[in-house]
């Protein structure tokens, strides 16, 4: 649900420079080639440059090189996306949602729940879980025993949470998501695939987000841990005892296998894969696709990856490429070493 608001009461709020008619009210939100009168809309990316001048929007949120193609009203910004998000944010109310439960929820009488806090349709709620105020648990979820919910926190619909899963304030778990599940735990007689108990829980921060069917197992022995302010997209695999810094963002399709740890402010885009037990350094960003193989303990930009060849070929080829540098420079001194002979012999010529 959007929320009308003059432009300059959103400028004031994201603290941008309004350049324009203060008394614009704004009323909806929309791409700049799309745009209605209105609406606000921005540029961040110089390849959608071409909008600006066409655009129908009331208002663009733009950075100051833009200012002088920009037809109607502007906020500058020096973070143009950011700073639209944030006017987004002040614009969308979510609808809501009436305390107490809904008729059909499956309520355990040792549940403590929180008198403000929304449990919907088909929910349940298992023994001694505890729901903290203004909590919304949507149709469908499951709250496994003595699992933790934070205050502000929302489970929008169909989400499992397996027992004893602890979940900070603020956070929100889009549907499908199964928290808790047992790690992939196995031990191999002779042959046959032993189950190791998987005794640990999934303890995850306050101000998280959790996307659509990602899954988070629970450690073997000690948790799974999801820091404060982490973001996960849709369809992400977090194996057992897996630890992710604070503010770290993933992409959809990423597969993070046990006991490795994510520093803070990592970015992992998507269908990265990472192997177990590596450590990642803070500030350490992958590009889409990319196979993390070893720790990374430098922050940085990385990228690389191979498709799949026999594992003695694929040995060789990475060797080589690690020798690439090596073999570049020697080839820079023969070709140096060759023109002196060629001067030399010429001068000897004449």
């Amino acid at each position: 649900m959007r929320v009308a608001h003059r432009l300059d009461d959103i400028a004031r709020q994201v603290d941008a420079q309004l350049v324009g008619d203060a008394d614009c009210i704004i009323s909806s939100i929309s791409v700049l080639q799309d745009a209605e009168p209105g609406s606000i809309s921005f540029l961040s990316n110089r390849k959608y440059r071409k909008y600006l001048k066409t655009t129908k929007a009331s208002a663009v949120v733009l950075g100051p090189e833009f200012l002088d193609d920009c037809p109607t009203n502007a906020l500058v910004s020096d973070n143009p996306y950011l700073t639209f998000a944030k006017a987004a944010q002040l614009m969308t109310v979510s609808p809501a949602k009436r305390a107490g439960r809904h008729l059909s929820a499956i309520v355990a009488p040792s549940a403590q729940i929180d008198i403000s806090a929304s449990i919907g349709p088909g929910a349940v709620i298992e023994d001694n879980a505890v729901i903290g105020a203004r909590v919304g648990i949507g149709a469908g979820c499951v709250i496994g025993e003595g699992c933790q919910i934070g205050d502000d926190s929302r489970l929008v619909a169909n989400v499992t949470l397996c027992h004893e899963v602890t979940i900070g304030q603020r956070v929100l778990i889009h549907p499908g998501a199964v928290i808790g599940s047992d790690g992939f735990g196995l031990a191999n007689d002779d042959g046959r695939w032993v189950k190791v108990p998987q005794l640990g829980s999934v303890s995850i921060g306050d101000d998280v987000e959790i996307g659509a069917n990602t899954t988070i197992d629970r450690g073997a022995i000690k948790d799974t841990v999801i820091e404060d302010g982490v973001k996960l997209d849709n369809q992400i695999q977090i194996a057992h005892n897996v630890k992710i810094g604070a503010h770290t963002a993933i992409a959809a399709c990423v597969g993070v296998a046990g006991s490795t740890r994510i520093g803070k402010h990592c970015t992992l885009a998507g269908g990265v894969g990472v192997v177990g037990h590596l450590d990642i350094a803070d500030n350490v960003h992958f590009s889409a696709q990319t196979l993390v193989t070893r720790s990374f303990s430098e922050p940085g930009y990385f990228s690389g990856n191979l498709p799949a060849v026999p594992n003695s070929v694929w040995r060789k080829t990475i060797a080589r490429i690690r020798q690439l540098e090596e073999t570049t420079q020697r080839v820079k001194r023969l070709e140096k070493q060759c023109r002196q002979a060629h001067c030399d012999k010429t001068d000897q010529d004449d």
